[in-house]
């Protein structure tokens, strides 16, 4: 059983997720926190990992780090999504069963379904047809995270767990247009027009695409719930069990920002997964709900982006 004083080292403490994840740990009282920035750590480095693992000796290990990006990042760059996810994760889960960790969380994405996946995608989902060709990088690295996870518990008695996320958002969010994801790319170009009095923007594919999105601070507090629970299954899906379509997004992101902007879509250029939408029955029979509304959850985010952007 974990407690106030474990000794947790969280990876990815930096990222939009992981930033989340520390505050939201400090906020509740945990105080012996670990990170380390890449100067000190290179998450790619296994030898300098697996040291700084065995010196440290965490209670429990969470991993937040990841390569991620949206659409055009996932498709230009595959084979640097694949080797430094799959570097990343493997380099912390055997790091952590060699200096004898009990406790590993490891932070998937919704990506690890088919392409066509029934909806809403329950986790038996998993490997039942071909993945999404924009993100199927990113989503096998993801896939063999899991599966790394469920077969070291299995073999070493171990406490290694899993939570499937959809897209998120909220404070700490990439707006860089060519690597950050949907929501926060809308922000970003909705912003610039109505700035630069444009009568339109243009979005990728034919907006018809449908999203679910969560507040990453809701994302954090399921993780810290989730820690202490003893969960049968080999990983969870974290979310709010509703999608939109992108179209309804963007609407939602003119109204909330302002101006009086059109929307024209660049069909040439793909939509992704037509669907992604998360089933959360088991997340909910271990009685955790996410709390915060898109309306909130944007209110804060776009009190952040202009703070920092």
């Amino acid at each position: 059983m974990l407690n106030k004083k474990t000794k947790i080292f969280i990876a990815g403490h930096k990222g939009m997720v992981g930033s989340s994840i520390l505050k939201k740990l400090l906020i509740n009282g945990y105080t012996n926190l670990i990170f380390a920035d890449k100067k000190k750590l290179n998450l790619l480095d296994q030898k300098k990992v697996f040291r700084y693992l065995k010196k440290n000796k965490p209670n429990l290990v969470i991993i937040a780090a990841a390569k991620v990006g949206g659409i055009l990042a996932n498709s230009k760059f595959k084979e640097k999504f694949l080797f430094e996810n799959l570097q990343i994760q493997n380099n912390l889960i055997h790091g952590s069963y060699l200096a004898k960790i009990k406790n590993l969380i490891f932070l998937g994405s919704s990506c690890i379904y088919p392409r066509n996946c029934k909806q809403p995608m329950k986790e038996d989902h998993i490997l039942s047809g071909k993945l999404e060709k924009t993100n199927d990088a990113y989503a096998i690295a993801k896939i063999a995270g899991i599966y790394m996870c469920e077969n070291y518990s299995k073999s070493y008695n171990l406490n290694y767990k899993c939570l499937m996320p959809p897209n998120m958002y909220g404070p700490g969010d990439n707006y860089n247009l060519e690597t950050s994801h949907f929501f926060s790319a809308l922000i970003k170009k909705i912003t610039i027009a109505k700035k630069k009095n444009k009568k339109h923007i243009i979005l990728w594919g034919t907006g018809k695409a449908k999203r679910e999105l969560m507040f990453v601070e809701d994302f954090a507090d399921a993780l810290i719930y989730f820690m202490n629970k003893k969960i049968k299954e080999p990983f969870l899906n974290i979310g709010t069990g509703k999608s939109h379509s992108i179209k309804w997004f963007a609407n939602f992101l003119i109204k909330k920002i302002g101006g009086k902007l059109k929307i024209k879509f660049d069909k040439s250029k793909p939509d992704g997964m037509p669907k992604k939408c998360l089933d959360i029955t088991l997340a909910k029979k271990y009685g955790w709900r996410y709390k915060t509304n898109l309306d909130k959850g944007f209110e804060i985010t776009y009190k952040d982006f202009q703070k920092n952007n």
